[in-house]
């Protein structure tokens, strides 16, 4: 069934970036789906008074022995979809394949259904060596002269001053980087590149939501800078929030050990 969206991925952003936790504990309950859908499912469970916890739908519940409670309604997820069409030129006859997405009401908490025990589902342990070569990015030795340069990245390389007082967030951000795409703007005119005060919030608010989602330090620094490039209170725009979702989301999948543990569907 579709349903409209709860809300924008730009407010479901500010929440995360606002209130300390959030993040942390939509990750906690909610780790085998997409960090933005983490956020829809947080944020309708709060709304409506629903314990968070395993997320599946009505016929995999069933599949699991359990079952949802007569009179529950369903939480709503974005979900993409394939969409086949026929090209607009009139010598071809191939089909353009592309990915929409669409909201979805079809997924029930644990806590809104009945039956068999189910097995507990660890949060997988993440590891950064084995995030780093998943996406592709490697970690260089520092050789910026300017001690007051915290870390930087290059192409798909980047390095963290030694005596970084905080290296996770630096890491993070300077991963963020990468996969946001800055770092590959060199060949673009200057119309087209990214203004500074976005790639770095754009970076920052990527790295804040991992350090939260993996209990690392620094966090609470992450929202200072944002505050310092962006000024307190002002919306993040609703394309950067997709993009710091995603990047995040690709971070977060990199670095697990076990990318299939628990109730996914």
């Amino acid at each position: 069934m579709a349903a409209p969206a709860p809300a924008t991925f730009s407010d479901l952003l500010r929440q995360a970036v606002t209130e300390p936790g959030t993040i942390s504990s939509a990750y906690s309950a909610f780790h085998n789906y997409s960090l933005g859908n983490q956020l829809l499912a947080w944020a309708q469970c709060l709304n409506r008074g629903i314990k968070p916890g395993p997320l599946a739908t009505f016929p995999k519940w069933k599949e699991l022995g359990r079952y949802v409670r007569k009179g529950e309604k369903a939480i709503t997820l974005c979900q993409p979809v394939t969409v086949k069409r026929k090209a607009q030129q009139d010598t071809t006859d191939d089909d353009v394949v592309f990915t929409r997405f669409v909201y979805r009401r079809s997924w029930f908490v644990l806590s809104q259904t009945e039956g068999e025990e189910l097995a507990q589902s660890d949060v997988p342990a993440w590891d950064k060596a084995r995030a780093l070569s998943a996406l592709g990015v490697e970690e260089t030795p520092f050789d910026c002269l300017d001690g007051n340069v915290q870390g930087f990245a290059r192409q798909r390389q980047i390095a963290v001053n030694p005596v970084c007082p905080h290296p996770w967030k630096t890491t993070l951000h300077e991963i963020a980087h990468v996969l946001l795409g800055h770092t590959s703007e060199s060949d673009l005119n200057d119309s087209e590149l990214t203004p500074r005060d976005v790639r770095e919030v754009e970076a920052e608010a990527t790295a804040l939501l991992c350090l939260e989602a993996l209990g690392l330090p620094g966090a609470e620094l992450c929202r200072g800078y944002i505050q310092h490039w962006w000024g307190q209170g002002n919306p993040i725009p609703e394309r950067s929030a997709q993009k710091i979702l995603k990047a995040a989301d690709q971070i977060l999948k990199a670095g697990r050990d076990d990318q299939s543990q628990g109730v996914s569907r």
